[in-house]
């Protein structure tokens, strides 16, 4: 599967969200875009996100341009999984766009979170 990963930058994403998903499983078994993963290189987002199988949003932290990229995504009617921190409360409005949330305790817990909404989202598709 394509997966484009959008997030708020206004946290550590490197760390806590970069970092844990290169780590894991999911790194090998999939091709994972994160669009800051070299603050070098501009990234046209949107092209990306219109050649990818989902969108995997970290919404515990609102943001604009999070919500221009969900839009795009949900524009070409790409799937989206949200995932947010134990202890946020993501916007409601979210639920227009996707119908999959995940709460997460921990780094180990996300990459958990995350393989199961995959595994469902893939029966559906």
């Amino acid at each position: 599967m394509h997966i484009y990963v959008a997030h708020s930058s206004g946290f550590d994403y490197q760390k806590k969200l970069y970092t844990p998903i290169r780590g894991s499983h999911l790194n090998t078994e999939h091709h994972i875009v994160f669009p800051h993963e070299r603050a070098d290189v501009f990234v046209n987002t949107k092209e990306i996100i219109e050649s990818s199988t989902l969108v995997l949003a970290e919404v515990s932290y609102p943001s604009t341009g999070l919500g221009i990229e969900l839009g795009w995504a949900d524009a070409a009617q790409i799937p989206i999984i949200c995932m947010y921190a134990e202890g946020s409360k993501p916007s409601e409005a979210l639920r227009a766009i996707s119908a999959v949330f995940a709460q997460y305790q921990s780094p180990k817990d996300m990459v958990e979170k995350i393989t199961t909404a995959l595994a469902a989202l893939s029966s559906t598709m």
